[in-house]
């Protein structure tokens, strides 16, 4: 009797050990699942997923060197999610730190690019590392994104003094100016809401607000008769606004983007099933790349752009709703700079796929081929998602003083 007694209280203890280690390992898991924002996660999976089957149906529509660019996107994808994973594992704080030295190493990096970079198209945008490509300009927007963000989070700054402001405007200058050099206007153009995103949401004076955005209005009207435009630049802001003066020539692109679009229709075409890809009237150099937005309008009309549109809107709610929830300034302001890098990409895609802005060559993110770009905003989106997963833990780094 005081055996079966045993054998029981032993078999009760052990059931309670078993439901405390199950309980344990429940939680732990629970806890490593709350570092996930799925908000990002779930239109972040379905916009790669959208942009890999279009980049491969493209290549296989167009032909020629374009079939083998699906492969090289999936070496890319992984790497960027990779990448992604390393981010959201690392402190977002220690990213202060680093942009001591990303910094200055970025700004070395784009000055080789113009004295020793391959020269492609009459440009110098990258540097070739064995069969690899990488476009060191994507760096720059990343070096201009941590700098100004880390200055911007000090209390002791504040961005309504005309030195502050100057420093901002000197660390995206550098980058600006070297950008340009390459010339890469359109990339260059994104350092300008980044900036101006985190300088603003660091209570910036709305008279400094409305200075900036009657310079921005003047900016175009200046720069288009002044000599730092190019030709070519000019050219694109005159098939911008006359594209049928040059019906067969540089304003092609623009007039069989929008036929594109318009013949998609509420449903489209069907996936693979697009004319315009198929019988060539989108150039084959740019259908899988900046102008892959008129294949999925013609593909899947208007049902399936809107679809894409709401992704992109739900993930710069996510990071969005991320920089809220951040513990401290700079986790906002990289929060801020990130969602305004993904929005100026989106809209000025789109917007030149429309004819609402000029043809500027910008990829639109996780849809359009491009390698480093991709690796880039996957890199940007890790950032977003440390921010999300050290929203409750103490800080290591004071970045508040």
């Amino acid at each position: 009797m005081a055996e079966k007694k045993k054998r029981r209280l032993f078999g009760i203890k052990q059931k309670k050990e078993e439901e405390t280690n199950a309980r344990i390992l429940r939680d732990v898991i629970l806890r490593f699942l709350a570092r996930f924002d799925l908000m990002q996660i779930i239109p972040l999976a379905l916009l790669l997923t959208i942009g890999m089957c279009f980049v491969h149906s493209t290549g296989q529509q167009v032909g020629g060197h374009h079939v083998e660019l699906f492969s090289r996107q999936c070496v890319y994808l992984a790497v960027g999610v990779a990448l992604w994973f390393t981010f959201i594992l690392v402190d977002y704080r220690w990213i202060g730190l680093f942009s001591l030295l990303f910094y200055p190493a970025v700004i070395g990096i784009l000055i080789l690019v113009l004295l020793f970079g391959p020269v492609r198209n009459n440009t110098k945008r990258w540097i070739d590392i064995g069969p690899v490509s990488l476009q060191p300009s994507e760096l720059g927007k990343m070096a201009v994104l941590f700098a100004v963000a880390w200055l911007a989070s000090f209390k002791k700054v504040n961005i309504n003094k005309i030195w502050w402001i100057g420093a901002v405007l000197v660390l995206t200058l550098g980058p600006f100016l070297l950008i340009c050099l390459e010339p890469d206007l359109g990339t260059a153009i994104v350092l300008i809401p980044l900036a101006a995103a985190i300088i603003f949401a660091a209570n910036l004076r709305w008279i400094y607000i409305i200075l900036f955005a009657v310079f921005c209005i003047g900016l175009p009207f200046a720069a288009y008769n002044s000599p730092i435009l190019k030709p070519y630049q000019k050219k694109r802001i005159d098939m911008f606004l006359q594209p049928e003066s040059d019906r067969f020539g540089g304003g092609w692109n623009v007039i069989q983007s929008e036929i594109a679009v318009g013949t998609g229709g509420m449903t489209g075409k069907g996936y693979r099933k697009g004319t315009h890809t198929m019988l060539g009237y989108l150039p084959p150099k740019v259908a899988d790349s900046d102008f892959i937005f008129p294949v999925i309008a013609e593909e899947t009309g208007f049902a399936g752009t809107f679809s894409l549109i709401l992704l992109y809107a739900l993930l710069l709610f996510s990071i969005l709703r991320t920089a809220l929830l951040s513990p401290d300034l700079f986790g906002r302001y990289l929060c801020v700079g990130i969602a305004a890098i993904l929005m100026t990409h989106v809209f000025i895609n789109i917007g030149m796929c429309i004819r609402l802005v000029p043809v500027t060559g910008l990829p639109l993110p996780f849809i359009s081929y491009g390698g480093t770009f991709l690796v880039a905003m996957l890199c940007y989106l890790g950032i977003a998602q440390s921010v999300y997963a050290h929203r409750n833990d103490p800080s290591t780094i004071d970045t508040n003083n």
